[in-house]
């Protein structure tokens, strides 16, 4: 019972937490440009969000290991209420400036980046292995409802209201996620922070050593890139395929926000579907099914001409991709020892979501200017993909583990 009183507040931590980000994710480049009328400026509030994760994941994870999780998760909660606050104040002021914005974008993102360290970490610890799969899947499907239902409500808002304003409300959020995390009694770090090595990049070390022995988690995370590269191109190509290959209108077309919503649809799909199958399959039999149906949805969703069809698609694509990344992920927090949970799911995190998806991004575009369209775009993610299945379909290794099937539990 104390168990499941401690995870509805961090349950609650979480969603608060992920529904003023959001709203952040809408606002910040409507306010980037209406300040500058720039097309350049507006995109460097994503360079400015995509790069800490590249340049502090390792560190992160090693403080996460070795600092209390409380209070670093609720230092870390206050820090950013305070940075998203400051645009409200200048805006108000009189002071505002995109260099501003943009400082405040990158600051909030490397704090982000060491919550989600202590986050991987907090998760294992307060729920138990045994209830790691289930924990992590409602907290999935949670947040993903928040990501789906949130940003029409935010687009409107910024339509209604200035965005500088909303930033206030993210700031609110971050407090109260703070006080909710503030407020979970049970224990979120397994190790006493005076039993941890002292020195920083000996902890890095062994986050980084462990990746290397474990060969099925070394084997998903590098997949797990080639995953990540192919939603980078969805994420990429969305809009312009939207309108080249289905004759979806950027503007004024509905059927626009349905597509953005289907992958989160797909995500809530997924984290219901998880847990049971993880447990009757096993993580490493569920990786090679899961593998092959997402590169046949990301096929179905490239080759199709109908709007109605690529609805189904894409569902489709979102159920089994964010099936592949919670097996995955509960996976590696499954086998990660407790002192370096923060360590080794950072660092996937990185390698995935800091170097995969924008590089599958960055692909998708540079093939789609050359002439093949955002269909060509979607079909070269879609194809590092394929070579990511097939390696694990290949490996030896995750195909004798798959044999002997160990649950997720």
């Amino acid at each position: 019972m104390e168990i499941e009183k401690a995870f509805r507040r961090y349950l609650a931590a979480r969603v608060v937490s992920v529904a003023g980000s959001v709203v952040s994710v809408v606002a910040l480049p409507v306010l980037v440009y209406q300040l500058t009328g720039s097309a350049g400026w507006t995109s460097a509030v994503a360079v400015a969000e995509a790069l800490p994760y590249l340049l502090f994941g390792l560190i992160a994870g090693a403080v996460a290991d070795r600092a209390p999780r409380r209070a670093l998760m609720v230092g870390l909660e206050l820090a950013t209420a305070l940075l998203l606050a400051s645009v409200p104040l200048a805006w108000w002021l009189g002071l505002l400036t995109a260099v501003h914005v943009l400082l405040v974008a990158f600051a909030v993102q490397v704090l982000f980046v060491f919550f989600d360290a202590a986050n991987f970490g907090a998760l294992p610890t307060l729920v138990g292995r045994a209830e790691l799969t289930a924990a992590y899947s409602k907290l999935y499907g949670a947040t993903t409802i928040v990501e789906v239902a949130v940003p029409p409500l935010a687009g409107l808002a910024v339509v209604l209201a200035a965005p500088a304003p909303l930033m206030a409300l993210n700031a609110v959020t971050a407090v109260a996620s703070a006080v909710l995390i503030r407020a979970i009694t049970r224990p979120l770090s397994a190790v006493p922070a005076g039993d941890r090595p002292a020195r920083l990049w000996s902890d890095i070390g062994a986050g980084l050593g462990f990746l290397r022995r474990e060969p099925v988690v070394r084997l998903l995370t590098l997949v797990g890139m080639t995953h990540a590269a192919a939603g980078g191109a969805w994420v990429a190509m969305l809009v312009p395929f939207a309108d080249q290959a289905l004759g979806v209108h950027a503007s004024g077309d509905a059927r626009l926000a349905v597509l953005f919503a289907c992958w989160g649809v797909g995500g809530v799909v997924a984290a219901r579907l998880v847990p049971r199958l993880g447990a009757r399959f096993g993580p490493a039999r569920f990786a090679l099914a899961a593998l092959p149906c997402s590169l046949l949805a990301a096929v179905a969703t490239a080759v199709t001409t109908h709007w109605p069809l690529a609805v189904v698609t894409v569902i489709c694509w979102g159920t089994a991709h964010s099936a592949v990344v919670l097996n995955a992920v509960t996976y590696r927090q499954q086998l990660s020892p407790d002192e370096l949970q923060a360590r080794v799911n950072t660092t996937g995190r990185m390698l995935a979501w800091g170097v995969g998806q924008p590089a599958g991004a960055a692909l998708a575009g540079a093939v789609a200017v050359t002439g093949a369209g955002a269909r060509g775009g979607l079909v070269a993610g879609t194809a590092v993909l394929a070579a990511g299945v097939a390696f694990a379909w290949l490996s030896p290794t995750l195909r004798a583990r798959a044999r002997t099937p160990e649950p997720l539990a």
